[in-house]
């Protein structure tokens, strides 16, 4: 019985290989969940944990039978697989060596926002410019894009700010996007997917009309997906590769958003996403192009604000909010110290983080600090 217990698992070995290849990629792009703040909660999520896979489960029965000289491959070399043998036959993948970066990503970046012709998108835009970058805004409204490129090049220049109208929404328009990109900039070292959408409206979802919930799922969640879709496809061809960012909000640590509830569901989907593509970008062995996540905590944006008509999202937002430029100094820095480095791996930049947050909440609570800051709470 032992003997053809041996000869089963031996059998199995290749189906083993490839499983453990995918679960140590999906563990490699594990990363930390998000702990920003919501308006309903004054408490930070912080999920930890370990697992060890199916197929480590049986490595370690089988390491069991080494005296039969059983030779079962450690996981570092389980890692010189070819990536395409878990990807289907009848697809093509481009060989490995293609990814590899070919030339050192040097500043002045070569930056696009999405949605940052107002509130956090057109202050990050503002900050790299400061920085000495040159940027690209684009929104679904040409005329906010025409006079927001105009305001930027009145303060830095006109060679250095580009716009475009884009609606995130829509596959060709996306793909036109990057068509514009490489026309007026050749590549895209840092790609930031800002555009988001609440449909301005905080209440139950049973009140939600399909238009609410179609604006806000299309943009959160299908443009997101296209916009990556989109800069990996780009930066795949680019000699100095890239970084793309996605940024996060309430609802992406898996607390519950009462009042938005269909933006917390994709906001969520955020986070899943950025790690699914990590995933993918690993198995395929691919250096140069890098997803990370974003996190600028609660900023004072036009969308913020709307939803400012209870007691408790007035406490919150006076006590844990920031103006988007002071967000941008601080997120700005940190995303460019990333190719500044030359660092491949995933990141989560966060601006509020949780020991900020209970030091602001703790201070309000003990000395009554930043209370009335942005909205009469009495």
């Amino acid at each position: 019985m032992l003997y053809i217990y041996i000869f089963i698992c031996v059998c199995k070995l290749p189906k083993l290989i490839n499983l453990e290849n995918f679960y140590r990629a999906k563990m490699a792009s594990t990363s930390s969940s998000s702990s920003s703040l919501l308006l309903t909660s004054p408490f930070i999520s912080h999920n930890h944990g370990f697992f060890i896979s199916p197929s480590s489960q049986i490595r370690l029965s089988l390491y069991k039978f080494k005296s039969f000289s059983l030779s079962i491959p450690r996981s570092r070399k389980i890692s010189n697989i070819p990536a395409n043998s878990l990807v289907n036959s009848n697809s093509v993948s481009p060989k490995p060596e293609e990814f590899q970066q070919k030339e050192p990503m040097v500043p002045p970046y070569n930056v696009l926002i999405t949605g940052s012709t107002k509130g956090i998108g057109y202050a990050l835009a503002r900050q790299f410019l400061k920085e000495g970058d040159n940027v690209v805004i684009c929104s679904r409204s040409a005329e906010r894009v025409e006079s927001s490129v105009q305001s930027l090049r009145e303060e830095f220049g006109e060679q250095r700010v580009w716009g475009t109208k884009c609606d995130v929404r829509e596959g060709e328009d996306v793909k036109n996007l990057v068509a514009f990109l490489q026309k007026n900039l050749k590549y895209i070292d840092i790609w930031i997917n800002n555009a988001g959408s609440n449909a301005y409206s905080f209440k139950p979802l049973v009140e939600a009309s399909d238009e609410d919930l179609i604006e806000v799922v299309t943009t959160n969640a299908l443009g997101l997906m296209i916009c990556c879709r989109e800069a990996i496809k780009m930066m795949l061809n680019q000699p100095r590769g890239g970084h793309i960012f996605n940024i996060d909000g309430a609802g992406s640590d898996g607390r519950p958003t009462p009042r938005f509830a269909a933006y917390g569901a994709t906001k969520r989907s955020v986070v899943h996403l950025t790690k699914s593509l990590q995933a993918e970008l690993r198995m395929q062995d691919v250096k140069n192009v890098v997803v990370h996540n974003l996190s600028p905590g609660m900023v004072t944006t036009d969308l913020l604000m709307s939803g400012a008509d209870t007691k408790q999202a007035k406490f919150f937002i006076n006590v844990l909010a920031e103006p988007p430029e002071v967000v941008a100094e601080y997120l700005v820095p940190n995303i460019r110290s990333i190719p500044t480095n030359g660092s491949t791996r995933p990141t989560y930049i966060r601006f509020l983080t949780g020991l900020k947050a209970y030091s602001q909440i703790f201070s309000r609570l003990a000395f009554g600090a930043r209370r009335n800051r942005y909205l009469l709470e009495d």
